[in-house]
């Protein structure tokens, strides 16, 4: 064996090495050490604005996620109740300081969870894509998608606060929206009344062939049997008229998601466009709709005042 030769697989055994040593540790830090804040007592939510933590799944004490809120005085019981999903920024009491008004004039209950993750900037698997899958690709139970999260913030909120509402509403604007349309899809039996994904970056679309999260290949999920309960479900999908540069926020440009459009507007429209096919062709019931927000761009504050119309009126 010459020492070139040796030199050489040293090196590659030195590296591969290292990056399995990386991967573990990685995987370890991400998955299996305890993520999140001190979980805080269980006492009913004060009026005005207000947070907790609580443990995000209930299997598990593993991670703990922080909620914001925001009660109006006069809000009771069997009032609705509106999840505010923030963008890529995970800011989500920004995103609660630009609903609180809308809240005080439409006595709607806020609830912001924050999606805390040091690491957004490179992963958004455990966010906006649902936590299907682990930054590795490793399949993660449904109990700890981030959409059974929402289902058990909800559950918390209702035990503690002895409320009886059996539905809430849900709006999420960027990265949020794309949190919503996926939740519909992949979690159709939730107990969401309206969904509203406004602006999202990019979508999942209704495509057997293509890998979560640009298709279902990998889910799991029917493209007729599973997509029919999501179709039944009130979902709007919000866009900015104005929301045609790709330069604003965080915006995906692999070729799977330049195929959807070449910007957000692009995007949605063409998503929405995708399963009105396919309702049609499996001649399904649909309860979606499109909604352009006139002189409006990548603007959650904007956004979200448009999507009050859909909460209010609701059939």
């Amino acid at each position: 064996m010459s020492k070139t030769y040796r030199i050489l697989l040293k090196t590659i055994l030195y590296t591969i090495s290292v990056v399995l040593l990386l991967s573990i540790s990685g995987y370890i830090y991400l998955y299996v050490l305890p993520k999140g804040s001190k979980i805080t007592d269980s006492i009913p939510l004060k009026n005005g604005k207000d947070s907790f933590v609580m443990y995000a799944y209930k299997h598990s004490k593993r991670k703990s996620i922080k909620v914001w809120t925001y009660k109006p005085k006069n809000w009771k019981n069997e009032d609705k109740i509106v999840f505010v999903m923030h963008g890529g920024g995970r800011n989500a009491e920004e995103y609660l300081g630009a609903w609180i008004e809308i809240a005080k004039e439409n006595n709607f209950l806020i609830v912001a969870p924050e999606f805390a993750n040091k690491f957004s900037k490179y992963t958004t698997n455990d966010y906006q894509e649902g936590n299907l899958f682990t930054f590795f690709g490793v399949k993660n139970p449904k109990e700890e998608w981030a959409y059974t999260v929402v289902e058990n913030i909800f559950d918390h909120i209702k035990s503690v606060n002895k409320i009886t509402n059996e539905h809430y509403d849900i709006f999420g604007h960027s990265a949020g929206g794309q949190f919503v349309h996926r939740m519909v899809m992949l979690m159709p039996n939730s107990r969401i009344r309206t969904a509203i994904a406004a602006n999202a970056g990019f979508y999942t679309f209704p495509n057997g062939n293509l890998k979560f999260p640009y298709g279902f290949k990998n889910t799991g999920i029917d493209l007729k049997s599973d997509l029919q309960k999501a179709y039944k479900k009130r979902l709007i999908i919000l866009l900015g008229e104005l929301d045609n540069d790709p330069s604003l926020g965080t915006f995906r440009t692999t070729d799977l998601a330049m195929e959807q459009g070449s910007y957000r507007l692009e995007r949605g429209t063409n998503f929405y466009n995708a399963n009105k096919e396919l309702k049609d062709k499996y001649k399904l019931e649909f309860n979606w709709t499109i909604d352009t927000v006139i002189n409006v761009g990548h603007n959650y504050k904007k956004m979200s005042e448009n999507a009050v119309k859909w909460l209010k009126n609701q059939p």
